[in-house]
């Protein structure tokens, strides 16, 4: 996926940046928040439960994907910046994870890890209350 739709643009707005730039920031609205309709996009189930995962509180309840850029000083490369977040994003969501293959502890595991069960339960046992006999 090189580009986003348009019509999964919901908005894109500027806001007030923070950091370097001194008085130009107050007066320059730079950051950009670009929201967009994550059901627009045209995900495969799989891509979208991974996308909900990885955009974590990026995400609204309503499906729209929310990212503030203001990296840069400049609201083009803002604008460009949050677009190519959205992107990888979108990338990565459509990778899929290596299929998990059960496996089986081996008795002399089970073995040695009943043993250590019962070490630690007699060093416990030995630190009970003294008894004056």
């Amino acid at each position: 996926m090189a580009e986003i739709p348009d019509e999964a643009i919901v908005e894109e707005k500027f806001l007030a940046s923070t950091g370097p730039g001194g008085q130009n920031v107050n007066k320059v609205a730079t950051a950009v928040q670009l929201r967009i309709d994550v059901f627009k996009l045209g995900l495969a189930p799989y891509a979208y439960q991974k996308l909900k995962t990885l955009a974590g509180t990026k995400l609204t309840s309503g499906g729209e994907l929310v990212i503030t850029a203001r990296k840069f000083r400049t609201q083009d490369a803002n604008r460009a910046d949050a677009r190519e977040r959205v992107v990888e994003l979108i990338e990565k969501a459509h990778e899929r994870d290596a299929r998990r293959i059960k496996t089986k502890p081996s008795k002399a595991a089970k073995a040695r890890r009943v043993d250590e069960k019962k070490g630690r339960s007699q060093v416990k046992a030995g630190r009970g209350k003294v008894r004056l006999d």
